[in-house]
């Protein structure tokens, strides 16, 4: 209860700059004792709770989201234009050859790489850091992430303002983490549900073709 109590003074007190910091420095890959799941999920609380405006933290959200990843992006993706890719090490020259052959996957059309891994938990920010090493489109990369931080930012923020009513109960019950926790483990199921869905799809469409 304590971080939380922590949490909702900074966010009360700098409002929307608490949330675009805390979510902007973490999808820089800035370690963060508080996540974002749970800084995004209790913003849309204090939505509910009428401290925040919901198109706001939204807005905020996605635009620290897409910032701070697109920054982790180009960061690499100029490390690698010009050293690893000109000067690979020989420990990474096979690791090389393998990224050249999914930037071509996603080159050709498969964005689906780069817009599910966004919508994995523990590994959205490698997403970045892949996507600039392997020298995808910025093209491509910028709209799909953008995307990607619509659904997931926003569709965490939407997530805490519709458990809005029941967020105290269950949190003095099971305790905050312990409930914030259940929240996420559902999220993530259901995404991975998704992703399963999604891939049926594709392959049924591909040997369609």
């Amino acid at each position: 209860m304590e971080h939380i109590q922590e949490l909702n003074h900074f966010i009360t007190q700098y409002g929307y700059l608490a949330i675009f910091l805390f979510v902007f420095l973490q999808e820089l890959g800035v370690p963060n004792p508080i996540t974002n799941e749970l800084v995004l999920l209790f913003s849309g609380y204090l939505t509910y709770t009428g401290v925040l405006s919901m198109p706001k933290v939204i807005i905020t959200s996605v635009s620290a989201d897409f910032i701070g990843t697109s920054i982790l992006y180009f960061t690499f993706y100029a490390l690698s234009k010009h050293y690893i890719y000109k000067n690979p090490p020989k420990w990474l020259a096979k690791l090389v050859a393998k990224l050249d052959h999914l930037k071509q996957r996603i080159d050709n059309g498969n964005k689906w790489a780069i817009f599910l891994g966004r919508l994995t938990p523990f590994i959205r920010g490698y997403v970045s850091v892949a996507a600039g090493t392997l020298q995808i489109k910025p093209r491509i990369f910028l709209t799909t992430v953008l995307i990607s931080a619509i659904v997931w930012s926003g569709g965490l923020a939407l997530t805490g303002r519709l458990l809005g009513p029941y967020w105290n109960q269950m949190a003095l019950k099971v305790g905050t983490f312990q409930f914030v926790g259940i929240i996420i483990v559902v999220i993530v199921a259901l995404l991975f549900i998704g992703r399963y869905v999604t891939r049926k799809e594709l392959a049924k469409g591909n040997k369609s073709i």
